[in-house]
């Protein structure tokens, strides 16, 4: 019998209910003191139908490593999603989940020994390369894998620049790389890139393009006949007020030009923080209040997470946070110069350095928006402060279209109010919450 706990369900709201309303339900019990996030499944939802719009020629790779919350990934899958796992873990994750290994690319360029063996005895038979070592590996540990090279595009300007680590270079290092791996026998289908995660430079998509078309004709060239993809990796932006769209017409722009359709190119990309970002929103509480020693006019909140948790994305990921409070009392309190500190004792352990926001008291709680992306799959129990639960929650017409897609369990759905489910996690026994089937049943 699989046992679904509360934070593992999908809670059904109102189709008028907004997160933020959601977050004072569940505060209002005054049963819950640690942080917790809000995913919403809609947002989710509608990132997928977006994308299928917007870029109707990209299959989208989710990158698992930016948030392997398993109902994010059933949901996805649910949706035709297929996955880009960079280890035997994430390859673990989805495959358990019933998704079939072909829609899983192993798209780690240096990979170890032990998961490229994994990878192979679980049927994952697409992964990628940018040198020569690699090409030896798979020759020697799996040699029937279809391999994609990566090649290096970097946007001028991108959150978290890669390239300073994976890709050749696609005029001096891919042509040796696909020399070897044809002397070597190896199968090359074709190729990759990434030009950042985050990318500010929608232009670096039509360089990068037009480069691996490039790479395609060298292949074909040297004798390699099977190229038929073509991954376009990530860098898709993802909060909220953010918009797909000049990205998309980039990239449909050039692939109409480089890779026309019809011509047996399958085209992919590996987005990540494009379809959690603006899914998930935390809930923190302030334990303690003090005003700076040489500024008595200037107010340090300490919340209950920081950045050894939920916000390691402001050391990691480059991110920049914004507060708000959970009540609006902009009328009637003063505004004051703050800071916001997470729990532990670490003096690094600072979520934002200056913010004005209204004097607030012990036990309230602020709120953050777009925290889906390089949180949850990174943060830590340092110190001994918990990791926030996720409670998701969707509304009827979401929970409809759900229905619509695949078969769901119904019993996988919370059949009390979140805010009932809330207390009834500090009395009821677990046992009490199962739930004979899985939340959704795969079309491979």
């Amino acid at each position: 019998m699989k046992i679904f706990r509360p934070e593992e369900q999908i809670h059904i709201i109102d189709n008028e209910a907004t997160v933020e309303e959601t977050i004072k339900d569940i505060v209002g019990t005054n049963v819950i003191s640690d942080p917790f996030y809000i995913f919403d499944v809609g947002d989710l939802v509608n990132k997928a139908i977006i994308w299928q719009k917007t870029l109707p020629r990209v299959k989208p790779f989710y990158a698992v490593k930016c948030n392997d919350n398993s109902l994010v990934l059933e949901i996805l899958a649910a949706f035709g999603t297929n996955f880009d796992c960079a280890s035997k873990a994430e390859i673990k994750k989805v495959l358990d989940l019933g998704v079939n290994p072909t829609r899983v690319i192993f798209a780690n360029p240096a990979k170890m020994a032990s998961h490229i063996k994994y990878a192979m005895s679980k049927g994952v038979y697409l992964t990628t390369f940018d040198n020569k070592l690699e090409l030896y590996k798979m020759k020697s540990l799996h040699p029937s894998c279809n391999l994609v090279i990566r090649i290096r595009c970097d946007a001028t300007e991108a959150q978290c620049p890669l390239g300073i680590k994976y890709g050749c270079d696609p005029l001096t290092e891919a042509p040796s790389l696909l020399a070897l791996a044809r002397d070597l026998g190896l199968s090359v289908v074709g190729v990759s890139f990434h030009v950042g995660s985050g990318c500010n430079e929608p232009a670096a998509f039509q360089r990068a393009i037009a480069a691996s078309a490039g790479i395609f004709q060298l292949a074909q060239e040297l004798g390699f006949m099977n190229m038929h993809l073509l991954n376009i990796g990530g860098g898709f932006p993802g909060d909220k007020n953010t918009s797909l769209d000049k990205i998309a017409n980039i990239v449909n722009d050039a692939l109409n030009e480089w890779f026309p359709p019809n011509n047996g190119v399958t085209i992919i990309a590996e987005p990540g923080r494009y379809f959690v970002a603006s899914a998930f929103t935390l809930a923190t509480k302030i334990h303690s209040i003090k005003k700076r020693s040489n500024d008595e006019s200037h107010i340090m909140y300490f919340i209950n997470d920081g950045v050894y948790g939920s916000f390691n994305s402001i050391l990691y990921d480059h991110s920049v946070v914004v507060p708000k409070s959970l009540y609006d009392y902009s009328r009637s309190r003063p505004i004051c110069e703050s800071s916001i500190w997470g729990p532990t004792c670490d003096g690094l352990d600072k979520v934002v350095d200056f913010v004005n926001m209204p004097l607030l008291k012990m036990d309230e709680w602020i709120t953050f928006e777009n925290m889906g992306a390089y949180t949850i799959p990174v943060a830590s129990t340092f110190n001994g402060f918990p990791l926030p639960k996720v409670f998701a929650v969707a509304n009827q017409r979401i929970w409809n279209k759900l229905k619509n897609v695949v078969p769901i369990s119904v019993c996988c759905f919370a059949t009390v109010p979140i805010v009932a489910t809330i207390k009834m996690i500090q009395s009821e026994p677990i046992e009490d919450y199962a739930c004979k089937e899985n939340i959704f049943n795969y079309i491979q």
